[in-house]
């Protein structure tokens, strides 16, 4: 009887091993972050200085000792993690703006800002500084 016992006793664990396992509970998406790109947004960056606005679907770059450059981009191209806009200007070139949801700081001042620029302006090399709200840059951000 041992036999049989020990018989029976081996072929239930196996069925039990045999046996599907519940499906694991799906882990919840990462939480990211949610940015609201029709607000006023701003651009500022360093060597060599510059300055960007934002302002529903018009760029305009200003630089010390150049014009203001304005151009009109249909509206932006949102991807986890990033928010784009291309635009032409008056004179033909392109620019494309894209802002990084990464912290970001410009080395000169201890304000931190939500997001990293970089500005492509065909024909020029690339401007990298640091972007935030209109409304959080009035306010003052800060680490």
């Amino acid at each position: 009887m041992d036999v049989v016992r020990a018989l029976t006793m081996v072929a239930l664990l196996a069925l039990a091993a045999c046996s599907p396992k519940p499906a694991a509970t799906p882990a919840a998406p990462p939480k990211g972050i949610v940015s609201d790109f029709s607000k006023p947004m701003e651009a500022r960056g360093t060597e060599p200085f510059w300055a960007l606005t934002i302002r529903g679907t018009t760029l305009t770059l200003t630089r010390p000792n150049q014009p203001a450059l304005t151009a009109v981009a249909p509206g932006a191209v949102i991807r986890p993690s990033e928010a784009s806009w291309t635009a032409k200007t008056p004179d033909g070139r392109e620019m494309k703006v894209t802002f990084y949801s990464s912290a970001c700081s410009n080395g000169m001042s201890d304000r931190t800002y939500a997001y990293s620029a970089e500005v492509d302006l065909q024909g020029e090399s690339p401007l990298n500084g640091c972007a935030d709200t209109a409304a959080t840059l009035a306010r003052g951000r800060k680490p």
